[in-house]
């Protein structure tokens, strides 16, 4: 099934995201953990790209995995900016041989050594070769706080508008900490005409080290409220993992109170995260 048939049921959706394996030999480790996730019956799960040669081959085999094994619902994500139009095109094929009718077109992050492929500038590139290639349901990413590499979010915005034009179906927004932002950001997307639908991407903080690592690669601010969580139980990895799960939790509950229909955790290959803020939304997501 098509995650924009999905997202236009009447209903409040969940889904989560994993990662891939960086080798062959922790791959059944992996899916184990995706396995247990999956088994909470999520709305779909996505699945990140390995943008190494032999690691990319992987996000296939784990999406294709919880498809036909266990029944859940998958998107594929796919990058380009390390890769040749030649690589991108077989990772398409892969992902229709496999049935995988959903990918997440990105552009990726730029390689700390600067090295590039140059068949790919934009994210809205890749999307228009996915759409080329199949009738795939294409996903995008969406910076609530502007991106980290462009200095004016008007300039931001309309680089997301050229994305949707392309051919996106839905966004998902980098992680966020504070529900204003994302408010503030959905009323000027809105503005700008793009009407497709977004999913809220939230990151359960568990341990302070994650926090500094989250914030250093998106930019991302951190409220006040949430520095205080941090400083008071971030050395003490039971609590903080508790308060970040409760942390969560109440984004997404405020998220949904103000009309939002659509989360994505970023679990990534936690399936104890996953389980406890599902719980803790339990009758708010029937």
């Amino acid at each position: 099934m098509k995650v924009s048939e999905i997202l236009t049921q009447d209903k409040v959706t969940l889904s989560f995201e994993v990662f891939p394996p960086k080798k062959i030999d922790d791959y059944s480790k992996v899916e184990a953990a995706a396995k247990k996730i999956a088994s909470l019956h999520p709305d779909f799960m996505s699945i990140t790209y390995g943008a190494g040669g032999g690691t990319s081959q992987y996000t296939v085999d784990l999406a294709r995995d919880l498809y036909q094994k266990y029944g859940t619902q998958v998107i594929a994500h796919l990058t380009c900016v390390s890769s040749t139009r030649e690589h991108v095109l077989n990772m398409i094929q892969k992902c229709k041989d496999a049935g995988i009718e959903n990918i997440m077109a990105l552009r990726g992050d730029i390689p700390k050594d600067g090295r590039i492929a140059h068949d790919y500038q934009y994210a809205s590139q890749l999307i228009q070769d996915i759409k080329a290639q199949g009738d795939f349901c294409i996903g995008g990413a969406c910076y609530p706080e502007g991106h980290i590499e462009c200095e004016h979010k008007k300039e931001d915005i309309l680089h997301l508008k050229e994305k949707v034009d392309a051919g996106c179906d839905f966004l998902t927004t980098q992680m966020f900490f504070d529900n204003n932002i994302f408010y503030n950001f959905l009323y000027r997307i809105r503005e700008a005409g793009i009407q497709v639908p977004v999913l809220a991407g939230i990151m359960p903080i568990t341990n302070k080290k994650q926090l500094a690592r989250s914030v250093q690669m998106s930019g991302t601010q951190v409220p006040e409220r949430f520095k205080a969580i941090i400083d008071h139980f971030g050395d003490d990895p039971k609590a903080m993992e508790q308060a970040g799960i409760v942390y969560a939790s109440e984004q997404i509950i405020d998220l949904i109170a103000n009309g939002i229909r659509h989360i994505h955790v970023y679990s990534m290959n936690k399936p104890d995260v996953a389980a406890r803020i599902q719980a803790n939304l339990s009758e708010m997501i029937k």
